[in-house]
């Protein structure tokens, strides 16, 4: 057998320099640093070169609570070159060949603390969890954790005591949450794509308010072995890249069963659809904006577009909305709490004054109550599959109706994170796949998003939709 050729025969960088501009957020994507790793324009060490210049260049700006050392990303990326050479460059072997991730540090890491935003509950994990694993055999490199609303409990961004991530379109915005520095990594092109978690919206919120994509898969999709849990019985990993194409790239390598998670599930076939699939938007009398102007001229005009290029049915969205007001209003917030009672009781001043106050109101709720709830969950799924999927394919909703600054979340701290989640929290309750993707700005310049919504198993689907109306 020939020798390699010594571009992967000998690790080394094809750029004497590279600079922190050389490469912008869209060339950090999959398909453009596979092209140049094919075609040897460049090395993963020229990747984590470049990384690493540009979280240095923005300094202490809160993304991450922790990351892997110079070194060790270097060495990381040598290694997958060394690799490469063995197999004469073929990369068939490794989907995410040198591209530079970062995990939401409620998920385990092998090597790095997990702290689920909260100092006194770290430890250090002895492997890490299964999705990570999956990425690192598919060749990605994990550059480090990110920051967090505390133990996952909010869409603000603001609940974390390492410090609020710096939205990337300025003005004093939130970066929304709970999974915040997931989304500002890859929303600043520090990486290619980011893993959060989405149990009320925490995958899909933060995409909107930083203008990428946010996918929350079906639940059960990816395993949720080794992440902490908020609500076990809902929570997903989620997953952030600047394009949708990457997204599904993402979620093909993290999709698989995992024999030892009771939750886990393997992909249902998934349902004959039309070739034009019917679009189902909201009565415009039961969308509430929170008197934002700004985004529902947005999606006004998004509403305009789809109906003039689909089939669009009208539908109500109130059951939606009152399966959505179950998750913190309901017995669902005590899940929460069964979680970390004992935490709570044994390190009460590590606990965020409004984090502890959500999850101990689950507190109030009685078995009964709870039974009742899910009764009426189940009623409102049963209308979701014969009043909503029997006529149309996918929902396409605002992501969130409105915006918040810093200080606006302060005076509001709970109140305003409910409006935040109004077009999102019932997803998971109702068994749902969603993408948010950016679709423009609103006058005043603020990123403006839609979340395409379908049935478990969709996934596919809701991609494809969510591309052609994606902001290009």
């Amino acid at each position: 057998m020939a020798s390699p050729p010594s571009y992967w025969g000998n690790v080394t960088s094809c750029q004497e320099e590279l600079s922190q501009e050389e490469l912008s957020q869209e060339e950090l994507g999959l398909g453009a640093l596979r092209a140049e790793y094919t075609a040897r324009r460049l090395s993963p060490r020229d990747v984590v070169e470049l990384v690493l210049a540009r979280v240095d260049r923005r300094g202490d700006d809160a993304v991450w609570i922790s990351r892997h050392g110079a070194e060790l990303l270097r060495r990381r990326a040598d290694e997958l070159q060394l690799a490469a050479g063995r197999r004469g460059g073929d990369l068939s072997a490794w989907p995410l060949y040198g591209v530079p991730c970062a995990i939401k540090d409620n998920i385990d890491v092998a090597g790095l603390p997990t702290t689920a935003g909260c100092p006194g509950y770290a430890y250090q994990p002895a492997q890490s969890a299964a999705c990570v694993r999956r990425l690192v055999e598919a060749g990605a490199i994990v550059i480090g954790k990110t920051n967090m609303d505390q133990f996952a409990t909010g869409l603000t961004g603001t609940r974390s005591p390492y410090g609020v991530c710096r939205n990337v379109h300025g003005g004093d915005m939130i970066p929304g949450g709970s999974s915040s520095g997931s989304a500002v990594a890859v929303a600043a092109g520090l990486v290619s794509f980011a893993l959060g978690t989405d149990t009320a919206g925490s995958g899909r919120v933060p995409a909107a308010l930083n203008g990428i994509v946010g996918c929350k898969p079906t639940r059960g999709l990816v395993s949720t072995n080794g992440i902490v849990p908020a609500c076990r019985s809902l929570d997903c990993v989620s997953i952030f890249t600047a394009g949708v194409a990457d997204a599904g790239t993402v979620l093909r390598v993290l999709a698989q069963p995992e024999p030892t998670d009771p939750w886990s599930r393997a992909a249902a076939p998934p349902r004959h659809l039309p070739a034009r699939p019917v679009i189902a938007l909201p009565a415009a009398d039961e969308l509430d904006f929170d008197r934002d102007g700004g985004v529902q001229r947005a999606f006004d005009t998004m509403r305009e577009r789809i109906c003039a290029s689909s089939e669009v049915v009208i539908t109500s969205i109130e059951p939606l909305l009152e399966a959505g007001e179950l998750l913190y209003r309901g017995p669902w917030v005590a899940e929460r709490l069964a979680e970390l009672e004992a935490f709570f009781a044994q390190h009460p001043d590590e606990v965020l004054p409004v984090t502890r106050r959500v999850i101990e109101s689950g507190r109030r709720f009685d078995a009964v109550e709870t039974f009742r709830a899910q009764h009426r969950l189940q009623e409102l799924r049963h209308w979701t599959e014969e009043q909503l999927w029997q006529r149309a394919d996918l929902l396409v909703l605002p992501t969130v109706p409105t915006t918040f600054t810093v200080d606006e979340i302060a005076q509001q701290p709970i109140e305003r994170n409910s409006v935040l989640g109004r077009y999102t929290q019932f997803v998971n309750l109702l068994d749902l796949a969603a993408v948010a993707v950016p679709t423009g700005y609103t006058a005043d310049g603020r990123p403006a998003s839609v979340s395409v919504i379908g049935p478990a198993f969709s996934d596919a689907l809701l991609r494809t939709v969510g591309a052609e109306l994606a902001h290009r």
